[in-house]
């Protein structure tokens, strides 16, 4: 008789364990879902948008990827901050980005975002980027732009349209 208390007392302790466990990977399974495109030029907003669109496109890619976010132009000094981040786009395409990496374009300026990327990409010889995932948020006319320049590297090229 001791044997089967001692099996029921475990099985008791074990049953609540086991519950949990069922609840968590019913919790993992829910996913959370899309945010929309902020209808403002908030700053906060946007980057939350937009590591949220990268989060979603994250398969396949091994690193943390490149985000090149460029507030609105009407933000304060935002010619200054364009031309910074070209340089750094083209820094960092001039220097080569491997299979594995994400490339991430947005702003709430479609035009100048797309303009940004198109550049960048104007340097990169055909077929040098294979298995580098490139993702645009904006304007479906911006989009194409953009898929025009990158697709020659080789890019996975993705379209992620800011509603």
């Amino acid at each position: 008789m001791n044997t089967m208390s001692r099996l029921l007392v475990i099985a008791c302790l074990a049953l609540p364990f086991a519950a949990c466990k069922k609840e968590e990977a019913q919790a993992a399974a829910v996913e959370a879902a899309p945010m929309t495109a902020p209808t403002t030029d908030d700053v906060a907003a946007w980057r939350a948008y937009v590591t949220d669109v990268a989060k979603r496109h994250m398969d396949g890619v091994n690193n943390s990827p490149y985000v090149y976010f460029l507030p609105s132009e009407t933000s304060e000094g935002f010619g200054g901050q364009y031309e910074r981040l070209l340089e750094k786009v083209e820094g960092d395409l001039g220097r080569g980005i491997i299979e594995g990496n994400m490339l991430l374009f947005a702003s709430p300026s479609s035009a100048k975002a797309a303009e940004l990327a198109v550049t960048g990409f104007s340097q990169v010889q055909a077929g040098t980027m294979k298995g580098v995932k490139v993702v645009f948020i904006g304007k479906p006319e911006d989009g194409e732009k953009v898929k025009a320049a990158a697709e020659p590297a080789g890019v996975k090229y993705v379209f992620v349209e800011a509603k």
